[in-house]
């Protein structure tokens, strides 16, 4: 049964969706099936796996209204091993629809919605990374109940554990009342720049406070990181020899030998 991991932080800026794109190629690289699945309204994750929006007629919204199942939404990237589920910005309307749902229908759960669909097609994938909005709405919600852990990347500058304690607090939320087996997979540094000090003294902070949860891998602060999304490339197609790249690569090492698997 694959792995189900949510990307998560309130705040925006932190890496979510290129450490989506880029865990998520480089998972499949290494020979593991993977599914990314886009939960924010923006589509970011969508189009920075080279997808164009215009193009794809059916989303995980119309999966999780019911207009379609949830294999009919699944899309074969060009990328081996690799396939995804989209989001448009139509997914913004989820909350105000699923509330009015649940005013009309007693037994209806709006947390519950995503792990219902997803559970049907987890035998298909070794895991399946989840691109959260940057907000605590009922769609990170759906995506915490149906998930079996959490990745926290945090932004290597100042104030960097600024809002983490309310992230927490959602999490063990969502362990009490909705899924009791959800975990901290591990909290990803990201966007370090050697040059500055700060963001090594950052690096100290969060280890000294997440311990051993903290991922060895830390994701640098560099163009060609922030150019790929726009070329609808992940790292590794867009500069196979670029930092970001073996990073990326090291951290997804670094998933698969948490979770006890081996590389192909």
């Amino acid at each position: 049964m694959g792995k189900m991991i949510s990307l998560v932080n309130q705040k925006g800026g932190v890496g979510k969706t290129t450490t989506s794109i880029n865990l998520s190629a480089s998972l499949a690289y290494l020979g593991k099936k993977v599914l990314l699945l886009d939960l924010d309204p923006q589509g970011n994750s969508t189009t920075g796996i080279g997808m164009n929006k215009g193009d794809i007629d059916k989303t995980i919204y119309d999966v999780l209204t019911n207009k379609c199942t949830i294999e009919e939404a699944i899309i074969h990237t060009e990328y081996k091993r690799l396939d995804l589920l989209a989001a448009t910005v139509n997914l913004s309307g989820l909350e105000t629809e699923f509330f009015e749902k649940s005013k009309e229908e007693p037994n209806f759960v709006k947390g519950a919605q995503l792990k219902n669909k997803i559970d049907t097609i987890r035998d298909y994938y070794d895991y399946i990374i989840v691109d959260c909005p940057p907000t605590l709405s009922i769609i990170t919600i759906n995506a915490l109940t149906a998930s079996d852990s959490v990745i926290i990347p945090v932004q290597c500058e100042f104030l960097a554990l600024e809002g983490i304690m309310q992230l927490l607090n959602t999490i063990m939320m969502a362990q009490k009342q909705l899924n009791p087996n959800l975990e901290i997979e591990g909290v990803l540094l990201t966007m370090l720049d050697s040059r500055a000090n700060l963001g090594f003294e950052v690096v100290e902070e969060i280890r000294k406070y997440f311990k051993e949860r903290v991922y060895n891998t830390i994701i640098p602060r560099l163009v060609r990181l922030a150019e790929c999304p726009s070329h609808g490339k992940p790292i590794l197609a867009y500069d196979p020899k670029c930092r970001a790249t073996d990073a990326y690569l090291n951290l997804a090492k670094e998933v698969i030998e948490r979770n006890g698997q081996q590389q192909l």
